[in-house]
């Protein structure tokens, strides 16, 4: 009777509708542990001290936490019943993750590494160190005995500068030009003078020299040319003289900022001096341009185009003592490439410090090398590279090749392209940026190695050292005599040399330019072998060699390629005469 009461009231606990469901069997253990060993025999009460629990137990099945359980079988039970569980799956999962990631400190999340673009980071010394052994054991090949098998394709190549024997008409005036920049820049500003001159039927003063805060050289126009040579070679076709006439200065109260001074834009056509300068230069007798540099178009007609070439490639002759002295280290190097038959290949480096600054390269050099530099920038251009909102990449500069080749990186690229350790190379450079340390490697490449200040004693170049412009003229001469010729950045300095060495080598300028693109992917790959490096830097050799024999482009500098086509019509044109309003 009182187990059918029970069992009435769990029936009626749970629901309201339909047929009690008997309850489940009491487990062994409770039913020996806690019912009928802890009541009293022939008694219906619960026992003290824990009864009232015991008919908790009995009347809930297994207290809070078996509910719970069985609340949650239910519900799957339910879900499961219903293929709308997989769209719930989702949201569970998220649910799960979330409370995971919760229960996580910040300080233990995952970092996320990334990697750099490839040629981004200079690891060249890495790569060095790596192929050093494999390739001091590859001395095989001597790139100077087939370097340059190919021939200019263009026929006889023949300079068509030829000397003029009409009288001048009179003058128009007097143009005075003061040159800014370095050796190559001034070479620049005085043909272009010239051709200006000549075109306008002007007298040309000798170019004034500008005093460059970077160069600092006060050197003056007969310091560095033959200022003799200079005037008779141009008699025919310009005149040129070395200071104005006292009754000009007479009108300006010889003061020469009293003089009409001409701002013209860079690049400006030979058509702005015609109409624009040339009225005035008739009206004032005299003007100045200032400064005057990359004021000329090098798109121009071929009365001036010859102009230009007569000056750069024979007018222009450095004076005395700078070629006394060129001539001595170019036998000196022939003397130190006896195994090559005299021959040297020489390399304009530019790795100084205010070229390392200017292009903002990240090298090797850590904290030390970004605040010497950061300081060096602020000297030389202050204030351009701390303008709000510049942004600079260096990883980009150097995949874009902009970046300067290192001493270390000329001599892998040299090896590679087949010069052995017993080549001569003859290096024209400034100060290099901490030579002792970047210099090392390229030394032990190529021991042979020399400067001007290797090859000249203190007292040679004593009158020259402290002169900037000087020192530069050195360097082209003996450069303008190598076999071949190594460019490394750009700059006036290889592409005059460029148009002097096809000049002078019938149209061929045996020139290696390298692809600084390509060279930043290789030297940062740190999977490649020598045998590869090799492979991939004798076919920029080889396209070198290809380069060499090109023809002049439309737009490209007269002085890089002295074109004999556009020489060769001027005696065709109808442009041919200088301008006489007289």
């Amino acid at each position: 009777m009182q187990g059918q009461q029970v069992y009435s009231r769990l029936g009626s606990f749970g629901g309201a509708a339909g047929t009690p469901s008997p309850p489940p069997p009491p487990s062994p253990a409770r039913a020996g542990g806690s019912g009928a060993g802890r009541r009293a025999p022939g008694k219906g009460g619960p026992a003290r001290g824990g009864g009232s629990q015991d008919a908790a137990a009995a009347a809930g099945g297994v207290g809070w936490g078996g509910a719970a359980r069985r609340a949650a079988w239910a519900l799957l039970a339910a879900l499961l019943r219903r293929q709308a569980v997989f769209l719930f799956a989702p949201l569970l999962y998220v649910a799960a993750m979330l409370l995971y990631m919760g229960s996580l400190p910040l300080d233990v999340v995952p970092r996320i590494i990334t990697r750099s673009a490839p040629g981004s980071v200079y690891r060249s010394p890495q790569l060095y160190a790596r192929l050093r052994a494999d390739m001091d054991a590859d001395n095989s090949t001597d790139a100077l005995a087939t370097v340059w098998r190919q021939t200019y394709k263009g026929g006889v190549w023949r300079p068509c500068i030829h000397n003029l024997t009409n009288s001048l008409p009179e003058s128009n005036g007097y143009i005075y030009v003061e040159a800014n920049g370095g050796l190559n820049q001034q070479r620049t500003s005085i043909c272009n003078a010239v051709a200006i001159a000549g075109f306008l039927n002007a007298t040309l003063i000798i170019p004034n020299f500008h005093f460059h805060s970077i160069w600092k050289d006060p050197s003056k126009f007969s310091d560095i040319y033959d200022e003799e040579h200079f005037v008779k070679r141009l008699q025919n076709d310009v005149r040129v003289v070395n200071k104005v006439p006292d009754f000009i200065m007479e009108r300006f109260g010889h003061n020469l900022s009293n003089v009409f001074n001409f701002k013209i834009k860079a690049w400006s056509p030979i058509k702005y001096y015609k109409d624009v300068v040339l009225p005035k230069l008739v009206e004032e007798r005299f003007i100045r341009i200032s400064p005057f540099a990359n004021r000329l178009s090098f798109d121009a007609p071929p009365v001036v185009q010859r102009l230009r070439c007569l000056v750069n490639f024979e007018a222009l002759k450095f004076s005395n003592p700078i070629a006394t002295l060129s001539e001595t280290l170019i036998s000196r190097m022939r003397e130190k490439s006896a195994e090559s038959n005299g021959k040297y290949i020489a390399v304009h480096l530019r790795f100084e410090e205010d070229m390392v600054a200017f292009s903002c390269c990240v090298y090797d050099g850590g904290d030390e090398e970004k605040k010497e530099l950061d300081v060096a920038r602020e000297i030389g251009w202050r204030g351009k590279f701390t303008k709000r909102g510049r942004v600079i990449r260096p990883g980009v500069i150097r995949m874009n090749g902009k970046c300067p080749l290192t001493p270390l990186e000329v001599g892998l690229m040299l090896r590679g392209m087949g010069f052995n350790n017993k080549t001569a190379i003859y290096l024209a450079s400034g100060k290099i940026y901490k030579s002792e340390k970047t210099m090392a490697p390229l030394l032990e490449m190529f021991p042979l190695l020399q400067t001007k200040e290797t090859l000249a004693s203190d007292e040679e170049l004593a009158p020259f050292k402290n002169f900037s412009s000087r020192m530069a003229a050195i360097d082209y001469s003996v450069c303008a005599y190598s076999e071949v010729f190594v460019t490394t950045q750009g700059g006036n300095f290889p592409h005059f040399l460029m148009g002097h060495r096809r000049y002078m080598y019938g149209g061929h300028s045996k020139t290696i330019k390298p692809d600084k693109r390509r060279l930043a992917i290789l030297f940062d790959n740190p999977r490649i072998g020598w045998k590869s490096l090799k492979r991939h830097l004798l076919n920029m050799r080889a396209h070198s060699d290809a380069k060499g024999v090109e023809m002049k482009r439309p737009n490209e500098s007269i002085y890089t390629f002295p074109c004999p086509d556009c020489m060769c019509r001027l005696n065709k044109t109808t442009h041919s005469k200088p301008i006489h309003t007289r």
